[in-house]
């Protein structure tokens, strides 16, 4: 008989499936129509300095369209035009604006050294590159020197004295000159003739060497959008702040499927900033990665450990449950100091980036949250799979959307009761290619033309697909069983002394035989103060072999070793596994 992954508390409340008109965009003159039509409405919220300033979806067209003009005055169509820094209007502005203009968009990591910044800029050839403040600096002597055949190097915010070489205009000359131009001669956005063509370049995560470079077209970035205003419970009235960085394929597609519904979007300042936030911006939604959901979720019981509340708030969980079971929600006034914290309007949250443990989802949903499990991959612009808000299954990311197809293939019997092999993916969504790697293109797609996603999968009778590993991180064990270690992790994020943690396969000393091995950074909050080494050692080794009992032998953790520091992570909060050593 086939099982499925569940939760252990209580079943999902799935909503009932809204009657709505769902927006579609062609391609981004298109998106941009749609824009403009939104008028007045408030299209982004964000700081400048202390202070919040508004931005109509009328003035945000505007600025693009002032923008695009500049960049054929510049002589920047069928170039490519880097953007980089913190999400701000002008950071997405600059994206559409070269994709409007006939350019080439090339969103950039903020957190790269400067040297590997430039170092891409020349592998795509960038012609020009829009940045935030805090780059002012870091590019002086790439532009003194010329370090790169960049142009035109453009700040959002320009220093004072960056009036030093020709090569440098600021976002606001840009705009004053496609303003000048539009007034001058007119323009029109030039028309999408090839919607196939590449549109879009952006590098996966990795240095120099081992990065490669992503190509989308518009009709790759518009299926992802258009999936996601399909599946999604966005609705126009919502009120979502972004949070995580923007260059992500994640982050700007949905900030792109918001637009497109005339989402208010609040813009979060700093990571230090988010709960403060939220309690500023009161959004409806949120888009997050796993790591944001499980620094929530342990904030409300923090905080109610810090006030005394923790039992009351136990209590309260108990009887909301048996209210649910007859029929009664009273959550959003039971929790109401809970919801509170993060603004008191939190309705939704979409999670995908990593791997979620399902208990979190239903965590959420005590308190009168619901979560919406997705996946996606830079390759697939990049949304592939999103469990349906009318329907969830705990621990799934759902169906293919509707641009793609999803298949498992090279199968094998697994453990759940279904045939388990690597998820593959194809459709409207998948990429051109990576850009002049014909090596990497090669072991990137099938014979038969689907994409690998290296992710180890198995999809049940309707059509729900469970994420089990990483063909990568496997371990393969001495008996030939392999374990994937993102399942083991998910029973660690139950002990409270864990901040984060890997397991890794290790050869035992003297003996070939690989043990399941536990590296974890201690949450030294929950740990008592000024505790030993052996001490915290201690703690966790027994919470970990209380976890063992619960686990079939193979999976069960033989060796823990901690860190002093918290591990290397990529900027959407991924713990870089491969530097684990």
């Amino acid at each position: 008989m086939a099982t499925e992954i569940t939760a252990k508390k209580h079943k999902p409340i799935n909503r009932p499936r809204m009657d709505r008109v769902t927006p579609r965009a062609s391609d981004v003159l298109d998106l941009l129509e749609q824009l403009r039509d939104h008028g007045d409405k408030i299209a982004y919220r964000y700081y400048v300095g202390k202070e919040i300033k508004d931005l109509t979806y009328a003035d945000f067209y505007t600025m693009v369209d002032e923008c695009a003009a500049a960049f054929d005055a510049m002589g920047l169509k069928g170039k490519r035009v880097a953007v980089i820094g913190d999400t701000s209007p002008q950071w997405i502005c600059t994206y559409l604006a070269a994709l409007a203009a006939g350019c080439v968009a090339v969103p950039m990591d903020k957190e790269l050294d400067v040297s590997e910044i430039c170092k891409f800029l020349d592998i795509v050839e960038a012609k020009a590159i829009i940045y935030s403040k805090s780059f002012n600096e870091k590019f002086v002597n790439a532009i003194q020197n010329n370090i790169t055949g960049v142009q035109y190097f453009i700040p959002v915010t320009p220093a004072y004295d960056n009036t030093f070489d020709a090569k440098v205009v600021s976002f606001e000359q840009v705009l004053a000159c496609g303003r000048e131009r539009i007034e001058r001669e007119g323009y029109k956005f030039p028309a999408v003739v090839n919607r196939e063509e590449m549109a879009e370049m952006l590098f996966t995560s990795g240095t120099t060497g081992t990065s490669k470079c992503v190509m989308l077209s518009q009709k790759n970035i518009f299926a992802a959008v258009n999936a996601a205003c399909e599946t999604v419970c966005f609705v126009p009235e919502d009120v979502i702040m972004s949070v995580l960085p923007v260059h992500h394929t994640y982050e700007l597609m949905c900030v792109l499927a918001a637009s497109l519904f005339g989402i208010e979007i609040c813009i979060n300042d700093s990571l230090r900033h988010v709960l403060k936030n939220l309690q500023v911006f009161k959004p409806t939604g949120l888009v997050l990665v796993p790591l944001f959901l499980n620094t929530m979720y342990k904030k409300i019981w923090s905080e109610a450990e810090r006030t005394k509340k923790d039992k009351i708030l136990k209590t309260a969980l108990a009887t909301s449950k048996t209210l649910l079971s007859m029929g009664i929600d009273v959550r959003r006034k039971l929790f109401k100091t809970v919801l509170d914290s993060f603004g008191g309007r939190l309705d939704h949250i979409i999670c995908g980036g990593a791997k979620l443990n399902p208990d979190l989802i239903a965590a959420f949903e005590d308190f009168g949250i619901s979560v919406f499990e997705g996946f996606g991959i830079t390759e697939c612009s990049p949304l592939t799979n999103v469990t349906p808000y009318y329907h969830r299954k705990y621990g799934s990311i759902g169906p293919s959307v509707p641009c793609c197809r999803c298949r498992i293939a090279d199968a094998q019997p697994g453990e759940h009761g279904y045939m388990e092999g690597e998820l593959q993916i194809k459709g409207d969504n998948v990429m051109l290619g990576y850009y002049n790697n014909p090596e990497a293109n090669e072991a990137a797609f099938t014979e038969d033309g689907w994409f690998r996603t290296g992710d180890v999968a198995y999809k049940d009778e309707d059509g729900y697909v469970f994420i089990t590993g990483r063909m990568k991180s496997v371990i393969v064990l001495e008996n030939g069983k392999n374990v994937f270690p993102e399942e083991i992790e998910e029973y660690l994020d139950e002990i409270e002394a864990i901040a984060e943690c890997v397991v890794i396969g290790r050869k035992a000393q003297n003996s070939d035989e690989v043990i399941l091995t536990v590296v974890a950074y201690p949450n030294y909050e929950k740990l008592p103060a000024g505790a030993s080494e052996e001490l915290i050692h201690e703690t966790i080794y027994k919470q970990i072999m209380q976890i063992n009992r619960r686990l079939p032998s193979f999976k069960q953790m033989k060796a823990l070793e901690l860190r002093s520091t918290e591990f290397e992570k990529t900027t959407s909060k991924k713990i870089k596994r491969h530097l684990v050593k």
